[in-house]
């Protein structure tokens, strides 16, 4: 199965991973862990592959981008492979860790173009870069299960209104859907008071407004909520309203505070407060709207934003002391003041982001 899967690899120009691995001893120390699966068909094995409830060492260092959620315990899937013949190997292995635990992650080579596929058709996130012992990068992807929420109101999220962030700005897209779904979930488990289902919602919708702009999309978010009228078979008319307002109250620039406890949990899960992504999405965003401008321009235009949004004084606000955005603001502040490295940090990726827009 293993040279098999290989050979699916080279097949289609993956040529640099699993090159002498996983090896025979590596598949032994699986089974003798306890961690090696198989999958079979008809009493014949098809597929294998490992699951690791340990923390994987190689993520405990992600460059590029951050985890959706780095608290919760999470399952890991590795040496995926099939047999000769087999097929949708990859998709069971995946929902059957899915239905084992909450969070689940894996990575893969930049190559492997099937498996990235795969991974989004599953509704796992790019994350960002993990690095193998040997220093070899791969693309890390993570996928919250969320099995506290209703089974009803996450299927009508999953299929109805996540799929609308794929036409927003790079910004804004589904990764940043999920992301601030699972930071509003991993936060609200500080207030024992916070509905789960209603945080989830909040979070789902809280940019769905951008399909009529970005200027008033907090407040087109708000009337989205108001106005579906699937979401009163889970809620009743007081919990959308304080939903619609928390959607309402999630942009950084607001100039008062959040009206309730789920309008400050969305808000700060909105931050993410990650300095490469902050980077990387300032100039995503002055490239589509701003083309023009030189890359001397675009710098000027980043030092503009970040001192305005995040720099000490800035407009952006804070509100659950728990939140890793505490840590990562200082960060931040160290960046901003170091403007050698601002500039050599913003031309590696001007000129990784640049080609992409054209």
């Amino acid at each position: 199965m293993v040279d098999h899967s290989r050979s699916i690899m080279r097949a289609n120009g993956n040529c640099l991973q699993w090159q002498g691995y996983p090896a025979a001893d590596n598949i032994m120390e699986d089974i003798g862990n306890g961690i090696h699966h198989i999958i079979e068909q008809h009493g014949e094995p098809i597929g294998c592959f490992a699951l690791l409830s340990d923390p994987e060492p190689t993520y405990s260092v992600i460059a590029n981008g951050s985890w959706l959620d780095d608290t919760t315990p999470y399952l890991t899937l590795h040496r995926l492979a099939c047999a000769p013949g087999a097929h949708n190997i990859a998709s069971q292995a995946l929902l059957w860790s899915e239905t084992h635990g909450a969070s689940v992650r894996i990575d893969t080579h930049s190559h492997n173009g099937i498996m990235r596929h795969i991974l989004a058709k599953h509704g796992y996130t790019h994350c960002g870069t993990v690095f193998m012992e040997n220093g070899d990068p791969r693309d890390a992807y993570q996928k919250m299960s969320y099995h506290t929420i209703t089974p009803s109101l996450k299927s009508y999220i999953e299929s109805s209104i996540l799929p609308q962030y794929q036409n927003f700005d790079p910004a804004h897209d589904i990764s940043h859907a999920r992301r601030v779904m699972a930071q509003s979930l991993h936060l609200s488990q500080f207030y024992p008071q916070a509905d789960p289902d209603m945080v989830y919602t909040i979070a789902a919708y809280h940019d769905t407004g951008l399909k009529f702009g970005r200027e008033k999309h907090h407040t087109h978010s708000a009337h989205i909520i108001l106005n579906d009228q699937r979401l009163r078979q889970w809620f009743t008319p007081s919990q959308i309203h304080t939903m619609a307002q928390a959607a309402e109250d999630h942009r950084a620039s607001s100039d008062r505070e959040p009206r309730s406890l789920y309008g400050m949990i969305i808000a700060e899960a909105d931050r993410d407060i990650e300095p490469i992504t902050i980077i990387r999405r300032t100039i995503q965003y002055g490239l589509a709207h701003h083309p023009s401008l030189s890359a001397a321009e675009h710098f000027r235009r980043t030092i503009d934003h970040l001192n305005e949004k995040y720099a000490l004084g800035g407009y952006l606000k804070l509100y659950i002391p728990q939140s890793r955005n505490r840590i990562q603001i200082q960060r931040l502040h160290a960046l901003i003041s170091d403007t050698p490295r601002l500039q050599a940090l913003f031309d590696k990726i001007f000129a990784q982001e640049k080609p992409r827009q054209q």
